[in-house]
């Protein structure tokens, strides 16, 4: 399993930026022929990281390089800054467009990936999770998503209180997602995305979903599911003990690689 952290220019965010990328490149021949996942090309499944995270996150925290050679997955883990992974109108701030249409075709010229919509997925945590949803209902790359403690925030914005808010302040949101009384009603609002897929007569891709009980975001995870079931969105919804942490996720990713791979 090959470990490559690359820096290039991207036309989306007009500037350089930063990848890490695991590749099943190198397993040995003995070893691929006992595995059925060998059998196929690799998949690709691209990972993004939570608010104030980097691009080095998934290969830090998690399992991820083991599991890359595991299931022969090429895995893509760019630097989304704090972006929310969504286009705003300044220059060199097109991070929705970088990870949904930029990325893939970089990773392809450049370690000759298959980026079909049916060989790619998209997965995240929280900031990132929100990002892999929306990236995977606003554009057509990608057939599975994976949202684990995703950060669904935009139906609370409007009457979000940042009295004491640790995190961000008000003029941060606003940059991100705009007006805040009125960011659910765009189509920074996942739930407007499948709205508009539905409309139109285009596939949803496939959706799992994971959080913790104990996790801030449960709630607006909850809500999500219960939005796609009552619009007749197939996905999966799993809760298990838990808060917002490399724990949980760490318990949740290998099920939801499987789950890609069905």
């Amino acid at each position: 399993m090959a470990l490559v952290h690359v820096d290039f220019y991207s036309q989306s965010l007009s500037g350089q930026t930063e990848l890490y990328a695991v590749l099943p490149n190198d397993v040995p021949p003995f070893m691929a022929e006992m595995n059925e996942h060998y059998k196929r090309p690799a998949k690709v499944l691209v990972l993004l990281h939570g608010y104030s995270g980097n691009a080095a996150d998934w290969v830090t925290g998690s399992r991820i390089r083991e599991l890359s050679q595991e299931y022969n997955l090429a895995v893509l883990m760019p630097n989304g800054r704090n972006s929310f992974y969504i286009d705003k109108e300044a220059t060199g701030e097109q991070y929705a467009s970088f990870v949904g249409k930029e990325l893939l075709e970089y990773a392809a010229r450049a370690f000759g990936l298959d980026i079909s919509p049916e060989n790619c997925a998209i997965g995240g945590l929280s900031m990132g999770g929100f990002g892999a949803i929306h990236t995977g209902l606003q554009f057509d790359s990608y057939s599975k998503v994976i949202g684990l403690s995703s950060a669904l925030i935009v139906n609370g914005l409007k009457d979000i209180d940042l009295q004491g808010n640790k995190v961000a302040n008000r003029a941060y949101y606003e940059a991100v997602f705009g007006d805040l009384k009125k960011a659910a009603e765009t189509d920074h609002n996942p739930e407007v995305l499948v709205k508009n897929r539905l409309a139109e007569g285009k596939p949803i891709p496939g959706i799992f979903l994971a959080c913790g009980s104990e996790d801030f975001l449960y709630r607006a995870n909850t809500e999500l599911s219960e939005f796609l079931k009552a619009n007749g969105v197939a996905h999966e919804y799993h809760v298990s003990p838990g808060i917002h942490n490399w724990k949980f996720w760490n318990e949740w990713l290998e099920p939801a690689i499987q789950w890609m791979l069905k």
